[in-house]
């Protein structure tokens, strides 16, 4: 809820949910998710998301603010899990296909971790809101128990990246990454409002595919947010 740039956002009311309602319906459709658990803070102003959470009858874990590593890790360990999806709240746009794909893919190939949201530009093909990251439990508590620098526990991977050559970069033939579909402004808020109000009609029948489509139609869209700076890791 302490979002520096929209305060609240992922419980702002879009097209009558709340964004994390939204974004639970979406992630709940890939077939190879068996489980999904919000990792929210300990502040009191975290209470409404548990309150939301308890309503949408999903799990629920709360840890750290800053150390955002030891709240994943903490939460891994609680449910138990063997593999670890990780995606941010802040993407109603999430496409369930794009889990399922990486998903498949982290099966499939010996790597530590697959992401279609690599920290380097030169290798991000997909939209900003799309971000998706496949990891294994036993990776995420070795992590953990480093002593690592503090913007390395704050965004739960960046050790990995740095210090692992055998991660994996999934990539579309295109490259999309300068369309920005998350949620961090209200700017990007009015063009995932504009998404919904063309293609939401009370299911989540559209995925990237259709967004890309509406987007080439409607150009205009895409330009309400243009000009935001995307947060580097250590902002």
């Amino acid at each position: 809820m302490g979002s520096t740039r929209l305060p609240g956002k992922v419980l702002k009311n879009l097209k009558g949910q709340s964004v994390l309602a939204h974004v639970l319906e979406r992630v709940n459709q890939a077939n190879l998710v068996d489980e999904v658990i919000v990792a929210t803070t300990d502040l009191v102003e975290d209470d409404a998301i548990v309150s939301e959470v308890k309503d949408l009858n999903a799990s629920i874990f709360r840890g750290s603010e800053q150390n955002v590593l030891n709240r994943y890790a903490e939460a891994a360990h609680t449910f138990q899990l063997d593999t670890v999806v990780r995606i941010t709240s802040d993407c109603p746009l999430i496409d369930p296909h794009v889990l399922d794909d990486l998903i498949e893919y982290y099966q499939n190939h010996s790597v530590p971790l697959v992401t279609n949201a690599p920290p380097y530009e030169e290798k991000r093909t997909y939209p900003r809101g799309f971000d998706v990251e496949v990891f294994s439990n036993d990776l995420l508590q070795a992590t953990n128990r480093l002593s690592l620098e503090t913007y390395q526990k704050e965004h739960v991977t960046p050790y990995i990246y740095e210090e692992r050559h055998d991660v994996a970069f999934y990539q579309l033939d295109v490259d999309l990454s300068h369309f920005r579909l998350t949620l961090d402004t209200p700017e990007d808020f009015e063009v995932i409002q504009l998404i919904y109000d063309y293609l939401y009609h009370g299911e989540h029948d559209f995925y990237l595919d259709e967004i890309m489509m509406l987007l080439h139609q409607h150009p205009h869209i895409a330009k309400v947010n243009s000009n935001i700076d995307q947060k580097n890791i250590t902002d």
